[in-house]
């Protein structure tokens, strides 16, 4: 019996086809019968990114999601005071599938079974077998109680559309207490996500002011650690503090949250921050459906990954084809060290060359650890600051309105070069 390649160059030949189309037949068969699979589990930053890249190199990607849309957190500040709108933070999973050619499934992970490579989902499929699998599914939440008595900037993405009705609704009325926080993860403190909250309170700041009602409102940020912010460096830290004074933000720090209550903060102390609203970011905690598989973590349930990102399994019958990126991940560096989106993507096009190097049997691989830093532009809704920070140098930029515009430019060039609609600058 001929066979597939055989039966259709004789076919070609016989015809008078053209060779141009054997050789594209033939390199068809060739591709789907050796192209190595890759499973991303989660449609994040770190997911986007991982795919985006190896669907350059030549794999077979599939993409699993639980939204069909890629949700830009960083920009999202701008839904609560009205200056954004909910689809301009979104980019839609079936035009990026669509552009970059990658497989798409959008449903959640409830099962890993890394031993046997298999990974079920909520509807219940099952996925096998694949040649690399990428863990990219983000983190949970720490749990406080009370804490549906409050919304998250760093939440679903539907919470901003929350914060807006809230906002409006204490606008409407003229006056109120507003809160704004975010805790900490005594098990790992890269897990603290606490820039958002600052942006979205100096952006609401600025609101009122326009609005010439600033003065009616009494805006309070509040953290349990005493020197929140204290990872972006020292500069960084005194120059906050005097920023919160100029704009008369109350400062309530250093005491553990005992319970979030409709009308206010209770403490250890047991004494009372009283809010019309709290805006809350709790800490990162480790995935739930990882908490409950075989994958190896850390203290906090983050997944222990080496340098060059791939899971690190202590038992030798375990696999070696699965990486983690992004949040999911136990990241190791400095105390300061954070987990921030550009550092997710970092990883992600680092596991992607890494995987192509093994497949090629070469060894030149990537590391994330010496990307570890903390990068931002915080947006104040009229201005913002530029804040750096590595294993040598920090530093804090006062950017009085371009800031802003340069953030903003920021938000619509992501979604762009996400959509090949403009050239990707290189690191970004």
């Amino acid at each position: 019996m001929l066979s597939n390649i055989h039966l259709i160059t004789y076919i070609a030949f016989n015809h008078k086809l053209t060779l141009c189309i054997v050789i594209l037949l033939i390199q068809f068969i060739y591709e789907r019968k050796f192209m190595k699979s890759v499973l991303i589990l989660g449609g994040g930053f770190a997911g986007i990114e991982a795919a985006i890249y190896l669907k350059k190199a030549n794999y077979d990607v599939t993409l699993v999601s639980d939204r069909d849309y890629l949700y830009i957190y960083p920009t999202s500040i701008w839904i609560p005071t009205g200056k954004a709108k909910f689809s301009d933070t979104c980019i839609d999973l079936n035009e990026l599938r669509d552009i970059h050619k990658f497989n798409l499934i959008v449903d959640s992970i409830s099962k890993i079974d890394a031993k046997n490579n298999s990974y079920t989902l909520k509807s219940g499929e099952i996925l096998k077998d694949f040649s690399y699998v990428i863990l990219a599914m983000g983190a949970s939440k720490m749990k406080h109680k009370g804490i549906e008595n409050t919304l998250s900037i760093c939440g679903v993405p539907e919470q901003s559309l929350q914060i807006k009705k809230v906002l409006d609704s204490l606008v409407a009325k003229g006056q109120g207490k507003i809160c704004f926080g975010f805790g900490g993860n005594p098990k790992d403190t890269s897990a603290v996500r606490g820039g958002p909250g600052f942006e979205l309170l100096f952006n609401v700041h600025n609101m009122l002011k326009e609005k010439g009602i600033r003065d009616n409102f009494e805006l309070t940020f509040f953290a349990p650690m005493p020197e929140p912010g204290k990872r972006m460096g020292p500069k960084a830290l005194k120059m906050m503090g005097k920023f919160f004074k100029s704009l008369k933000i109350n400062q309530h720090y250093g005491k553990k949250i005992k319970e979030f209550e409709e009308d206010g903060i209770r403490f250890e102390d047991d004494s009372k921050l009283e809010s019309d609203f709290t805006m809350f970011i709790p800490a990162g905690d480790g995935h739930e459906v990882v908490k409950d598989s075989d994958l190896p973590t850390n203290e906090a349930g983050f997944v222990s990954i080496d340098n060059f990102c791939r899971v690190k399994f202590e038992a030798k019958d375990m696999p070696n084809n699965i990486y983690a990126v992004g949040d999911i991940a136990a990241l190791q560096g400095a105390d300061w060290r954070a987990k921030q989106g550009h550092i997710a993507e970092v990883m992600s096009r680092n596991v992607a060359f890494n995987i192509e190097q093994e497949d090629k049997g070469l060894s030149d691989f990537k590391g994330y650890q010496e990307h570890i830093n903390i990068l931002c532009v915080m947006d104040s809704g009229n201005g913002a600051s530029f804040i750096y920070r590595d294993s040598t140098k920090a530093m804090m930029i006062p950017m009085p309105i371009i800031g802003h515009w340069l953030k903003k430019a920021w938000g619509k060039y992501y979604k762009l070069s996400k959509l090949n609609k403009v050239p990707r600058i290189p690191g970004m």
